[in-house]
């Protein structure tokens, strides 16, 4: 198996330099992505997350910084036809982003059609290559039901290139038999089994539920190596006051 933990430099790294700031939820509105994007930049994190229509919008309040622009493909349910995923893909690189968090065909995946699966990842991933993206590959590990898919994921994701393999979308809510809908998302579990799973040069991003500091150091000494949160004004705070 591969290397559990995160290298040493990952777990040095102040929290905000791993945080992929989200600004994915459906109602928000341009003014504020642009805070959004403020906010991103003044604490320096590794980049921000925003609707595929933002990302000419990011790119704008970001230029200059240190902070890369990313969008989703495929998002939240990886249902669209691989040729829209590459589309998409292909636009989202157009209008300047440089990172992709591509979202699997969970169907396929949970029928067992693997060959459509990595084929699916596979083209998202050459789109990118080819026009100087990455691509973070998401499960959504909620809906798959063992460690057998999530360790098959691993091996597809590193076989066709994918720079980072991806716990959740944050919007992967699962039925329960009583009616209600549950959401788990980043797990340290699942993201020690990915890290496990995934050669050194796949690296590993956690997404979904991580609220806090507390929360966030755990998955990075996990072994993530990026952090999708939108909660990252509170956690970089918790960050200083823990380390005082």
């Amino acid at each position: 198996m591969f290397a559990i933990l995160s290298s040493p430099d990952a777990l040095l790294m102040s929290i905000a330099k791993l945080i992929d700031h989200s600004l994915l939820h459906p109602t928000l509105t341009d003014a504020e992505i642009r805070a959004g994007c403020a906010v991103a930049r003044e604490h320096g994190v590794a980049s921000v997350c925003v609707k595929p229509y933002a990302v000419p919008l990011a790119a704008e309040c970001l230029r200059g910084s240190t902070v890369a622009v990313g969008t989703v493909v495929g998002f939240p349910h990886g249902s669209p036809s691989t040729a829209t995923k590459v589309f998409e893909a292909e636009q989202a690189c157009r209008d300047g982003a440089t990172e992709l968090d591509m979202v699997i065909n969970v169907g396929k995946a949970l029928g067992g059609d693997w060959p459509y699966v990595e084929e699916d990842i596979r083209a998202v991933v050459a789109v990118a290559h080819r026009l100087g993206a990455i691509t973070k590959v998401i499960f959504e590990n909620d809906f798959l039901p063992n460690e057998a898919m999530k360790v098959k994921l691993c091996e597809i994701c590193a076989r066709v290139g994918a720079e980072y393999v991806k716990t959740s979308t944050g919007f992967g809510f699962v039925k329960q038999p009583d009616g209600h809908y549950n959401y788990v998302g980043a797990t340290v579990d699942d993201v020690r089994l990915m890290r496990e799973h995934s050669p050194p040069h796949v690296k590993v991003k956690a997404a979904g539920g991580v609220r806090n500091y507390a929360d966030a150091a755990r998955i990075r000494d996990a072994g993530a190596e990026r952090i999708g949160a939108t909660a990252t004004v509170a956690i970089v705070r918790e960050e200083r006051e823990a380390l005082r």
